[in-house]
């Protein structure tokens, strides 16, 4: 009688990795004093440690001050970080000077745009389709109804003036991150055109403005926009520095795609024609999923390189983040040097959290997508 064959359908579940064969103890020794250079490296280190850290959980933590109800006991001689200054001015910090009964809006742009942009970047999401049309469809226009105001539904206006603190942040960061990574592909591609006309004036464009600084793009974008556009038209006070950020961003993510393209074979493009692919098709399906994958690190360093630009805003009378804890930190009632080495260490600790988050996120989308291609 012949043996039944069965061939498998479907691949094989992947099996975890199995449980290292060395202690801790072993993988510590072999990773810090493996050899003397590597033994000399780290004592050094744990020296330095050893000489800061007992200082700075001093200032930050064990003569801190958590509670008062003004500066004096921030001022007082001993006296650690003001984190009672953090807590009450957290509010000023938060929205700047929107007005206090409107701040539920902001609360709600600031959850919504959470849970879409949670939903976008969790790879196992389902239906994550659906949380990009909203995210890139709906939720602009519903949070500029909800910040700006819109008198015909009940919501009062507020003037852009009046916006700040992190709100201004985070918006100048997700519109120049969101804008950036679309215009930047459609200048790479424009650079790498084979006609002349369209690859002059996309390399003209990145050449121009990652020549000078952000600031003078910062300018530009402040006083000379008006200038173009009828007084009607012309750009708010917010939106221009945001139109500046978008296009400063876009120079140098063009750079970085355009890297990723030249990294893809010419069999790619080859394949793609002898499956009778079409331009845009082959490109969708076949090119840019590769390109942007081997220039991950690079849009993700674009990224954080571009949230902590967004200090710079304060330079055209943009009331960001950094600008309201400089402008708190000048309040008599709390005035006093701790109080301001506070303000500047919360905000350092704020850019710090989200660009360390970007980074891991990035190597997480490394890992998996090498799982994927059975490395």
């Amino acid at each position: 009688m012949a043996a039944a064959i069965y061939v498998r359908r479907t691949g094989a579940a992947p099996r975890e990795a199995p449980p290292p064969t060395q202690s801790l103890a072993g993988r510590l020794r072999a990773s810090l004093f493996d050899g003397w250079r590597a033994s000399l490296l780290t004592i050094a280190v744990l020296a330095l440690l050893a000489l800061l850290l007992p200082p700075l959980l001093r200032f930050l933590i064990f003569d801190a001050v958590w509670s008062a109800p003004n500066g004096e006991l921030c001022r007082a001689p001993g006296a650690g970080a003001c984190w009672a200054f953090i807590a009450r001015k957290l509010p000023y910090f938060t929205y700047g000077s929107y007005p206090v009964p409107e701040r539920w809006r902001v609360d709600v742009v600031m959850a919504l745009g959470a849970v879409l942009i949670v939903w976008l970047l969790w790879l196992d999401a389902a239906r994550r389709r659906i949380a990009a049309v909203l995210f890139f469809g709906v939720y602009p226009p519903v949070s500029f109804a909800l910040l700006y105001g819109a008198p015909s539904i009940g919501l009062p206006r507020v003037d852009s003036d009046l916006w700040g603190g992190i709100l201004v942040s985070l918006l100048v960061a997700v519109v120049g991150i969101v804008v950036s990574m679309p215009l930047g592909i459609l200048l790479a591609l424009g650079r790498r055109s084979a006609l002349p006309a369209l690859s002059i004036a996309s390399a003209g464009f990145i050449e121009i403005v990652r020549g000078v600084p952000m600031i003078t793009v910062l300018f530009m974008a402040n006083t000379m926009l008006p200038l173009f556009l009828p007084e009607n038209l012309a750009p708010d006070r917010l939106a221009r520095p945001l139109i500046g950020v978008a296009l400063f961003a876009s120079a140098y993510m063009a750079e970085v795609v355009r890297g990723g393209l030249r990294a893809i074979p010419r069999g790619q493009y080859e394949g793609a024609a002898a499956l009778g692919f079409g331009f845009w098709r082959s490109l969708r399906l076949i090119i840019l999923p590769q390109a942007l994958r081997h220039v991950i690190p690079g849009i993700v360093n674009t990224f954080i390189g571009l949230f902590k630009d967004t200090t710079l805003v304060a330079i055209v009378g943009i009331f960001d983040f950094l600008r309201t804890v400089d402008a708190a930190r000048l309040d008599p009632i709390w005035a006093g040097p701790t109080i301001s080495t506070t303000g500047y260490v919360f905000a350092a600790m704020f850019y710090f959290v989200f660009c360390f988050a970007m980074s891991r996120y990035s190597l997480y989308v490394e890992r998996r997508l090498s799982r994927g291609r059975g490395h």
